[in-house]
């Protein structure tokens, strides 16, 4: 998926120029994915205020004069739910950790937690990381971000601390500066103007299931999957019929609504950033159905992709 943008870090350098893969790691809810949006600059990841929202590997990239970022979103990182779907999320994690060149964990300003902890003994010792304390905006008293700094640096060795606001852009250039430093020299894997690596067809899942998890809150907690059965381009218009799955009738008639309107509802809005990302017009056609305990599904989840 490509688009336009300005790079955020658009002055040349001298230097040889970097490029690699920062995963993007944590607990539920600490704001990896607006992190994510906020550097690449456009919607590539779906966020909520419930967590785990986002459910497999997205990657993100941002390209500026000097580097290349292919930022990789994972799944909060978590040990409460027990599940077959949860099991690969929690893999999804692991698997990041390997084969990237930067890890940034992100946690919130009030301190790291015990999942914080637990996520810290997994990083690698042989890959660069650094810890992004996020929502520092909401600290009414910012001399409480020493302490937590000094917890944080007590808790992992991490190569540096940043504090950042994902979602008013606060110190991002710090942040950035601080990967980039930790890339290795090499050309660019991607073409400059392009944002993720995943097709319409999965982004168009994903902003539909981001759109019941910010309408129906805690109404239908995580027992929502989206599947995309066809999508087909008709000159500049893009057709699609998508089927929204749930574990039982009574969710199925919560997301519905009455007379189906919520669910109309919830599909003008995914048309929407669609048509906002995609550059042009939507149809867009989704069915609710029953899959009792898909979660634990083997053949639903591969057919999710999960």
């Amino acid at each position: 998926m490509s688009g336009r943008r300005k790079a955020l870090r658009p002055e040349a350098s001298a230097a040889p120029f970097r490029c690699g893969e920062v995963a993007i790691v944590g607990r539920p809810s600490v704001g990896k994915s607006t992190l994510l949006n906020a550097l690449v600059g456009a919607r590539v990841s779906i966020t909520s205020r419930r967590p785990q929202t986002t459910r497999g590997r997205v990657r993100g990239i941002l390209t500026t004069d000097a580097a290349q970022f292919v930022f990789v979103d994972t799944p909060g990182f978590q040990t409460r739910h027990r599940s077959l779907l949860n099991e690969r999320m929690n893999r999804a994690v692991r698997e990041s950790l390997n084969g990237v060149d930067v890890i940034v964990a992100v946690l919130e300003a009030r301190g790291p937690t015990g999942q914080d902890r637990a996520l810290f003994a997994l990083l690698p010792e042989s890959v660069p990381a650094i810890a992004a304390v996020n929502k520092i905006d909401r600290l009414a008293d910012k001399s409480l971000l020493l302490p937590v700094i000094a917890e944080i640096a007590a808790a992992h060795d991490f190569g540096a601390i940043v504090p950042v606001g994902a979602e008013k852009r606060l110190q991002l250039d710090e942040l950035l500066g601080a990967i980039e430093s930790r890339l290795p020299a090499g050309p660019p894997r991607f073409p400059s103007d392009e944002l993720t690596d995943r097709d319409e067809r999965f982004l168009a899942a994903e902003f539909l299931r981001e759109k019941i998890f910010r309408q129906l809150g805690e109404e239908v907690p995580y027992a929502v999957a989206v599947a995309i059965d066809t999508f087909r381009h008709e000159g500049a218009l893009r057709r699609i019929h998508a089927t929204v799955y749930v574990d039982k009738a009574s969710q199925r008639t919560i997301v519905l609504g009455e007379g189906g309107v919520r669910m109309k509802e919830i599909a003008s809005a995914a048309r929407r950033d669609m048509e906002r990302l995609f550059g042009g017009k939507v149809f867009l056609e989704v069915w609710v159905r029953v899959k009792p305990d898909w979660a634990n599904d083997e053949r639903m989840l591969a057919r999710l992709g999960y």
